[in-house]
């Protein structure tokens, strides 16, 4: 089906912002899909990143789709912002607006792909009502607000259980999983259903991200395969 190709986002919150541009191109050459990019406002979580000017500049560095991932409270009063600075795909989180369902429908009428983020302790069910308007669904394998924290095992069942809507509903939805995502457990992830993996530092904290890229990709690629 439409899912089943392997999706590689790397995540620039662990990259060096001081080279910013250079860590992109890395990992252009080891094949990333797209590249994410954590907008964080202090408030939903606790921890500032970056915002619109960065977005705006990476569209003019890359040629890769990029991906917001909105971690910020009131998430529809910034998405067409975001759009018209080059974002391709928007991710919301099911906990910080009160009209998920709005919110999900304006992303795709601004022209982006559209998607649904839940946080570790947010169960699977709360999407079930508008898994027909979600390109994409995320689950967040950490408590969204720093990089570098250690994977919640709890999110494979997540992703399990998604899996199983999808198949059950005919669903085209992205399985999309973000946090302490590394060469140790991308296969399991892969297995269970996931099939875009957001991985920070296991790229930019490597000597080569370029191979980081490679590598999760084929670990990923070959569980799926495996999967009955």
């Amino acid at each position: 089906m439409a899912y089943a190709k392997i999706e590689i986002a790397p995540s620039i919150l662990a990259s060096n912002f001081a080279k910013l541009g250079e860590d992109v191109r890395a990992v252009e050459e080891g094949g990333a899909d797209l590249i994410h990019v954590d907008v964080m406002d202090g408030h939903f979580v606790p921890n500032i990143s970056i915002g619109l000017p960065v977005v705006a500049s990476l569209r003019k560095a890359t040629r890769l789709p990029l991906e917001v991932h909105l971690m910020i409270e009131r998430p529809e009063e910034y998405i067409e912002r975001f759009v018209l600075a080059g974002a391709n795909r928007i991710l919301i989180h099911q906990e910080a607006t009160v009209h998920l369902d709005r919110a999900l429908t304006m992303i795709r009428e601004l022209g982006a792909q559209a998607g649904a983020a839940i946080n570790p302790a947010t169960p699977v069910a709360t999407l079930t009502d508008v898994f027909g308007k979600v390109d994409t669904v995320l689950v967040m394998s950490v408590n969204p607000g720093f990089g570098g924290q250690k994977f919640i095992p709890g999110a494979i069942e997540k992703i399990r259980q998604l899996n199983q809507w999808r198949a059950r509903y005919n669903g085209a939805f992205r399985i999309e999983v973000d946090g302490g995502v590394d060469a140790e457990n991308t296969a399991e992830l892969a297995q269970a259903g996931a099939n875009t993996f957001v991985a920070g530092t296991s790229i930019f904290h490597t000597p080569d991200p370029a191979a980081a890229v490679r590598q999760i990709r084929k670990l990923a690629t070959e569980a799926l395969s495996q999967r009955v």
